[in-house]
């Protein structure tokens, strides 16, 4: 039995189709369709729920060794307010999961955890934690809503009692949203401006009825997993278990910059080392056929095998097929023509660069 979040029945209530996603009833799309729900981001705003997101506290005195050690990134300089992405790796080097920390002050921190992964997550890091720490799962009792798009910020303004963080990745707790206590991040999952909002469950209702009667003048819409995806994708933003997995590194998912080999240590480190350049790149690709490119369909270069797409949509924003893959490392270069082997067809392609779409300042 799927669980439900704060929202659904606000989602049944605007059409919502209902799907089961990562434990929980979800709406994929809504009434408009997944491609307006995508424009409405990309123009105006969106509002998604995405309370099947895990959260972690991580506290006391060893708080920030344990980070360092179980994390790619390097938190050491971290300030309150700030909030920085991480992958996290098994000792093969391959991902565990990507994560958001959210640091408090310096002995208590926030992580947010992929919903898939959310035990998972919770298990490997509480058998390796060292020390005066201690990790506390507060996810059942914590609503999140997106709010994503270039009028996001106006939107939210109007209902808050204090001003909203203005660096992007980086968070200001306790602002009333219509009279509810919330965190607020600058963040999001789709390449747009937006904000990420962390409350508790009893009174989310209220911010997400509020937020979609104050923006409905300004374009707003309620988006679904579907738009969720494309307007990822477009972004090049990986998912977990496409672009990243238990046995592809960050390096080869091209998230190199957060992976720090200055650290002393961290777990995954010795792999990475020992295994040198990676084998394998992500890529995107422009599909140049009439069709759409799925995981865990074949790249061809000449006929041959070169790798695997990890993720493919039609991009409504960029108004064709794009898709990302992974191949290996030094085969192609932007500009290349490659086949890609679905359904029993080959598309042509051409290889492009990342992201795919950019927003304009």
């Amino acid at each position: 039995m799927e669980k439900k979040t704060p929202f659904c029945d606000a989602h049944v209530r605007s059409a919502g189709k209902m799907v089961p996603y990562a434990g929980y009833l979800l709406p994929v799309s809504y009434a408009a369709g997944i491609a307006a729900e995508h424009m409405a981001v990309r123009t105006a705003a969106g509002l998604f729920d995405v309370s099947h997101m895990g959260e972690v506290l991580i506290s006391g005195a060893d708080a920030l060794s344990n980070l360092q050690n179980l994390l790619t990134n390097d938190f050491s300089g971290m300030a309150d307010g700030q909030i920085k992405y991480s992958p996290m790796c098994n000792e093969d080097g391959g991902t565990v999961d990507d994560l958001l920390v959210y640091r408090k002050d310096e002995k208590l921190y926030m992580i947010v955890l992929n919903a898939s992964n959310r035990e998972k997550d919770i298990s490997w890091m509480r058998a390796r934690l060292q020390g005066d720490t201690k990790l506390t799962d507060i996810s059942e009792q914590t609503a999140e809503i997106a709010i994503q798009g270039p009028r996001s910020a106006e939107i939210v303004a109007t209902l808050a009692d204090s001003p909203l963080p203005v660096k992007y990745y980086t968070f200001t707790d306790n602002i009333s949203i219509s009279g509810v206590r919330c965190l607020v991040s600058r963040t999001g999952y789709t390449g747009e401006d937006g904000f990420e909002l962390y409350l508790d469950n009893q009174n989310a209702r209220d911010v997400w009825d509020a937020l979609m009667q104050q923006g409905v003048a300004a374009g707003l819409l309620p988006c679904g997993l579907g738009a969720r995806d494309t307007l990822r994708l477009e972004a090049a933003m990986p998912l977990y278990g496409h672009e990243l997995d238990e046995d592809i590194t960050p390096l080869e998912a091209g998230l190199g910059r957060f992976v720090k080999m200055e650290k002393d240590f961290f777990l995954g480190k010795s792999a990475l080392l020992r295994a040198g350049t990676p084998a394998r790149e992500r890529i995107g690709l422009e599909i140049l056929d009439r069709g759409i490119a799925r995981a865990g369909d074949t790249v061809l270069l000449n006929e041959k095998a070169i790798g695997a797409v990890t993720s493919g949509t039609m991009a409504p924003a960029l108004n064709k097929a794009v898709a990302m893959a992974l191949v290996q490392r030094g085969s192609v270069a932007a500009g290349y023509e490659l086949g890609v082997e679905s359904r029993g067809k080959i598309l042509q392609a051409r290889v492009v660069g990342l992201p795919f779409y950019k927003k304009s300042k």
